[in-house]
């Protein structure tokens, strides 16, 4: 009985590299196709770029987006390239939503690692905090990402104290060290609340140190002298209150001072 390989016809070496000649054509020739049924990708990089921008002016960003990719992979040196990379990365910022806020973040973060002598680079290092910044967390969820955007910020006023864009990141700075503080005080009353007064007074007395600028510091005060107290350390519980009734005499919460709660309570 033959083998199947006897079976099958010889094909001439010649003969067998013309069909892969063909075949490599046709493929190609596919390639090309698919090239000119896409407008965007025979524009220059100035002609995406501007294109770009238009779309950009009328806010249609998804739209935008593909133009200045264009243009930046065409000429990623040029300062055609640099300018569409920063406005894809304006496109996820200004576009909004979580998955985009990531993607800016991503797209910034790229563009200062590319250039980082570049004169947006204030800028750049702006929008990286700003996108983090979006994605906070309520202080009752994990304040990770709050974190990062206070260290980005932190960054920007080290790295570029004389920007234009240094006392705006000072403003983002407060409002990020508030939700970080406001969280810091929600652990503090969590360990309060389920029966670890210490715990709760270690979280309240770093509350007060690291945060000298948050809104409700005699909040903090007075559930900081129900922790010692509910820990049997009237002395430091003691310390407590006089500092509150010292720094805050007119807070609603000196009033509270006698009067027994269950721990936690508001």
């Amino acid at each position: 009985m033959k083998r199947i390989s006897q079976m099958i016809p010889r094909v001439p070496l010649l003969a067998l590299l013309a069909l892969l000649a063909a075949g490599a054509g046709l493929l190609l020739a596919g390639c090309h196709g698919k090239a000119r049924q896409d407008p965007i990708l025979q524009l220059s990089a100035e002609e995406a770029l501007n294109q770009g921008k238009g779309w950009l002016a009328k806010e249609k960003y998804t739209r935008a987006r593909p133009y200045f990719t264009h243009a930046y992979e065409v000429e990623p040196n040029s300062a055609t390239g640099r300018e569409a990379l920063l406005l894809a990365a304006d496109t996820y910022y200004l576009e909004g939503g979580s998955t985009n806020y990531i993607q800016a973040e991503a797209k910034y973060r790229d563009y200062l690692n590319r250039f980082p002598t570049s004169d947006q680079a204030a800028y750049v290092q702006f929008q990286i905090a700003n996108s983090l910044a979006k994605r906070m967390e309520r202080p009752d969820r994990d304040q990770a990402v709050t974190r990062k955007a206070f260290e980005a910020y932190e960054d920007l006023i080290r790295l570029y104290p004389t920007s234009e864009y240094a006392a705006q990141a000072q403003e983002q700075v407060e409002a990020v060290r508030a939700n970080l503080a406001e969280h810091e005080f929600m652990v503090g009353q969590f360990y309060l609340r389920y029966g670890s007064p210490l715990a709760a007074a270690d979280r309240f007395e770093l509350l007060l140190k690291n945060y000298p600028r948050y809104a409700q510091r005699d909040k903090v005060m007075f559930y900081l002298g129900r922790a010692y107290a509910l820990s049997s350390n009237p002395e430091e519980s003691q310390k407590a209150f006089d500092r509150l009734k010292k720094e805050y005499p007119q807070s609603p919460y000196v009033a509270d001072i006698s009067t027994p709660k269950k721990a936690g309570g508001a």
